[in-house]
């Protein structure tokens, strides 16, 4: 089976599903009680973002490694956005931001698009790292300069470094897995979603226990086990559409499921830091970008170094 006809199989099932889903969205929709309304509202409106997201993944196959790498851009663009939005800064720290926005951004994915695999996995964590804090000294601001820089690195570090590993999988030159490396950036963003998607799921049917009631009151232990669990199953039974065996794929899958229930769970604690609730409002029933990325921040590159040091 060619990679194209795999990539086509897949997006049969995912559009299944979403039918499915916008189904008994609709259904639950006609048949809730006042007092559930604003969930069954909450979970069709996070339904056709997950369409939007759907068609988004087709474009990038469809259209090949350029769009796919500009798509990622934009959304890194967007996501340091609602971060430097949401962490407020000094004039001190415009000039670093302006560097993260035009120079920071569009060198990380150039380095993706050229294979430039050294580079890229060091230009921001060494080189961005210890510049920005010096060029923001050089304004001569000090006020509260650790948080203020701190806040700036992290933030790049998260919505561009760690986001740009999604579709650096394309630098993977797997053997016997030529030409296939789009399927591969698929898997990660299927499995990190559908996790997302069923822990939200389970909380809501079955949850009682509270995770980190604190950080985030909707993650339970309930949703993270039924949840965690199903999308490991599910990343299995894709095992044909990766270099991976099926229980390869079963311990990749699950290895992305801790790793992106932890990123969700640390960038939570820093909206609750800051008594924000989303990221931004960008996305309808998701909240901004961020929110929909923050699984991927921590996912994306500990998947990528896997497969990278396994594989290769």
């Amino acid at each position: 089976m060619t990679a194209q006809e795999k990539f086509w199989w897949v997006m049969g099932g995912v559009l299944a599903l979403l039918l499915l889903a916008s189904t008994i969205g609709w259904w639950l929709g006609r048949r809730a009680p006042q007092g559930r309304r604003e969930v069954i509202d909450n979970l069709n409106a996070r339904i056709r973002a997950w369409w939007w997201m759907a068609a988004l993944l087709c474009a990038c196959f469809v259209l090949g490694r350029v769009t796919t790498l500009v798509f990622f851009a934009l959304a890194s663009f967007f996501a340091l956005r609602e971060f430097a939005t949401l962490t407020p800064t000094r004039r001190g720290d415009h000039l670093p931001l302006v560097l993260c926005f035009y120079v920071a951004i569009p060198l990380q994915y150039w380095l993706i698009g050229i294979d430039w695999y050294g580079l890229f996995a060091i230009c921001i964590p060494v080189y961005g790292f210890l510049l920005l804090p010096a060029i923001t000294a050089l304004d001569g601001d000090i006020e509260n300069f650790l948080e203020r820089t701190t806040k700036i690195q992290w933030g790049l570090m998260l919505t561009v470094y760690c986001v740009s590993y999604a579709p650096a999988v394309l630098l993977l030159h797997i053997p016997g897995y030529q030409g296939q490396s789009l399927l591969l950036m698929l898997y990660l963003l299927l499995v990190v979603q559908i996790s997302d998607v069923l822990q939200y799921v389970f909380g809501k049917l079955f949850g009682r226990h509270k995770l980190a009631p604190r950080v985030s009151p909707s993650k339970t232990v309930e949703g993270l086990l039924g949840g965690g669990l199903s999308a490991t199953a599910i990343g299995a039974c894709l095992w044909w559409i990766t270099p991976f065996t099926f229980w390869g794929s079963a311990g990749m899958s699950l290895v992305i499921v801790l790793a992106g229930f932890l990123g969700g769970l640390a960038l939570s604690a820093v909206k609750r830091s800051i008594g924000a609730k989303d990221w931004g409002s960008m996305i309808e029933g998701h909240g901004g970008i961020l929110d929909r990325l923050d699984s991927v921040t921590f996912a994306a590159p500990i998947f990528f170094h896997i497969v990278h040091y396994a594989y290769m």
